[in-house]
């Protein structure tokens, strides 16, 4: 990603409408390097601090079959993962926000997303991890938001047709 300041506001605005944050373990490993607080004086741009706030004090489930435990507001979720999936569903008030590429994958094959939301940069890379590599079927897609930013990066809200 590209650090953009309306793309962090979109992002915290998108946490702060989940109940709490889903992530496997790389991810959450990564967020956590990158965005426990207190970062040390300087480390990131005044505009980045909202995003930190907010993503520091979001409640967060771990996917995890190696982690023994977690911190950082987190708990382990174990076991089945459509089981527990769906437990983590019926217990949230307003949902919950998935990131990574191997979680929403198999979360995807158990057709346990409601809603996906993709941002496209305004870059080329040529190289990184493939979203929905290995996807054992077709998942048509609902465009039902778009939103433009500055940077040029576009976020595309979809909504699986069913």
């Amino acid at each position: 990603m590209i650090p953009d300041e309306d793309l962090h506001r979109h992002a915290m605005e998108n946490i702060e409408q989940a109940d709490a944050l889903l992530l496997g373990r790389v991810t959450y490993e990564m967020m956590e390097a990158g965005w426990r607080r207190p970062a040390p004086a300087g480390a990131r741009p005044d505009w980045m601090e909202p995003f930190a706030r907010t993503i520091d004090a979001a409640k967060k489930y771990v996917v995890s079959s190696t982690l023994t435990q977690v911190d950082w507001n987190a708990e382990l979720v174990r076991g089945d993962l459509g089981t527990a999936v769906q437990q983590l569903k019926r217990e949230s008030g307003k949902g919950l926000l998935v990131g990574g590429v191997t979680l929403p994958l198999a979360l995807a094959e158990l057709g346990l997303i409601d809603e996906y939301e993709f941002v496209v940069q305004p870059r080329l890379a040529g190289h990184g991890p493939t979203l929905f590599a290995g996807l054992s079927k077709l998942i048509d897609l609902k465009l039902v938001s778009r939103l433009e930013f500055g940077s040029g990066a576009v976020a595309m809200r979809y909504e699986p047709r069913r």
